[in-house]
């Protein structure tokens, strides 16, 4: 198989190919959806010197079959649900309510861990570039796009390397422009479609949030 995508970082280095305008520009910030969104948002961030941040979401997945989503919740209470999955798999109210409960203890523990005492970033007025290595469902990112929407931003750009073209039209009627290098039409699985899609750590989102230049900081 030939892969379309070398790794996260060298993706985040060809999204940041279609993002120059942006560059050192006043009011953009850049926000990965933890935690694989992490690396490709570093390289956005670095290459257009930007402000890089998180936007904390996790997505809701179907007990024993973890990568289907039949939804994803975001901070400030926000949960998005895939009704369709959940009425082809006759998904119980019970259920659904105990993986959310689950998921967002997760949430929770990323937030104080990756970001401590720093609060969410001001996103009230400015361009958010916001990036995940990959879209299936469109759940998880929705859940983000509704979380920074109940902030007012100015505007939200959606840059990821991989999503299928029918989600992508979805997001198009949500957001102010999506980004996306490849838009198959099977998609299948977003591994599929890296060379090296090896798990990004928690280590990792951390060393590479502390590596940013201080300078690009969010505040």
């Amino acid at each position: 198989m030939t892969y379309l995508l070398k790794d996260r970082r060298s993706a985040g280095r060809l999204l940041a190919s279609y993002l120059t305008e942006y560059t050192n520009s006043a009011g953009v910030l850049v926000l990965a959806l933890p935690r694989g969104g992490v690396p490709i948002a570093f390289e956005i961030a670095q290459r257009l010197h930007l402000p890089l941040d998180l936007c904390l979401v996790r997505k809701l997945g179907v007990p024993e079959r973890k990568e289907l989503a039949f939804g994803a919740i975001g901070q400030n209470g926000v949960r998005v649900i895939n009704e369709s999955v959940v009425e082809d798999l006759h998904l119980s109210e019970a259920m659904m309510e105990r993986v959310a409960k689950e998921e967002m203890i997760e949430l929770e523990r990323r937030d104080r861990l990756y970001r401590g005492e720093r609060p969410f970033p001001d996103v009230t007025g400015k361009t958010i570039i916001l990036v995940d290595d990959g879209i299936a469902t469109g759940a998880t990112i929705k859940a983000a796009i509704l979380t920074l929407k109940a902030e007012n931003p100015a505007a939200i750009i959606i840059a990821v390397p991989v999503a299928p073209p029918e989600v992508c039209d979805q997001l198009e009627k949500l957001v102010d422009r999506v980004i996306c290098l490849h838009k198959p039409y099977e998609l299948r699985s977003i591994s599929l479609w890296y060379e090296d899609f090896s798990q990004t750590s928690d280590e990792e989102v951390q060393t590479l949030l502390a590596s940013v230049d201080s300078s690009l900081i969010s505040v």
